[in-house]
């Protein structure tokens, strides 16, 4: 019988750092609707019949802001996977790219942006690129270190029942890496949900359209509505994503290294 400890450790790792961001993010909510009620009633009041009145423009911005963040995650991931798989067991490879991707996420949002932008000019484009590349590094790390983390007995003894090197990549060890490698998914879609607020900058709409609008009219009605309204959603979408994360790990993940 395998031992599968190896494969569960960075997994546990990996969700107990995701479990601790939440409750940060938690906190800050309860910090933040504390700080409302203390400041004034009047204020939460305006503030539920500022969305109530723009609910709709409010569901549009959210869905610009999750299919930016599907998107972007979904190239970095179909990217990434394959390509930990190729670079796994090449040291030169593997320290090179995960050392170019690390440099990349570097680079400060909104200067991506801008080096993007005459290629891709203005709109979805240059947020869509350059938070595939930010996903990239998170997937990436996570994919060759849940491969590292497969006991190399099972390995062998797949080795031993003639598995080709294709067959045993998926039917034994992409199966036990997948907690640890969807751990990897998840954090670059938070990553991508918080930066993606600023890809309104460039006119790829999204939740930060609503934090913009507010600071440019700041100081005139319902300014301060629409800054909390962009900000509150955009970590509701982030906890709605790391809820659907937790679920999809329950699922596909075998009772054995859950």
């Amino acid at each position: 019988m395998p031992d599968e400890t190896p494969a569960r450790a960075p997994a546990v790792e990996g969700e107990r750092t995701v479990l601790i961001g939440t409750a940060l993010v938690v906190a800050v909510i309860l910090a933040l609707l504390a700080w409302r009620v203390a400041v004034g009633y009047s204020g939460v009041v305006s503030f539920f019949e500022f969305v109530a009145e723009r609910v709709d423009e409010i569901l549009t911005r959210t869905r610009e802001h999750a299919v930016l963040t599907v998107a972007s995650v979904g190239t970095a991931t179909i990217f990434s996977v394959p390509l930990g798989v190729a670079i796994q067991k090449t040291p030169p490879l593997r320290n090179g790219f995960l050392t170019l991707f690390g440099i990349a996420l570097t680079v400060p949002s909104l200067a991506f942006f801008a080096i993007l932008l005459p290629v891709l000019g203005i709109g979805f484009g240059p947020p869509y690129v350059a938070l595939a590349i930010y996903s990239v590094l998170p997937i990436l790390r996570n994919t060759v270190t849940g491969l590292d983390s497969v006991d190399e007995a099972v390995v062998e003894s797949a080795k031993g029942m003639g598995l080709s090197r294709f067959e045993r990549i998926r039917k034994i060890e992409l199966p036990l890496a997948w907690p640890v490698i969807l751990t990897g998914i998840r954090v670059a879609t938070i990553l991508a949900v918080s930066i993606a607020a600023i890809a309104t900058l460039i006119g790829a709409g999204g939740l930060g359209e609503l934090i913009q609008d507010g600071l440019t009219r700041f100081g005139f009605p319902n300014s301060t509505e629409a800054i909390w309204a962009g900000t509150l959603f955009t970590i509701v979408l982030a906890l709605v994503f790391e809820a659907f994360f937790a679920l999809l790990t329950k699922l596909t993940t075998s009772k054995g290294i859950q």
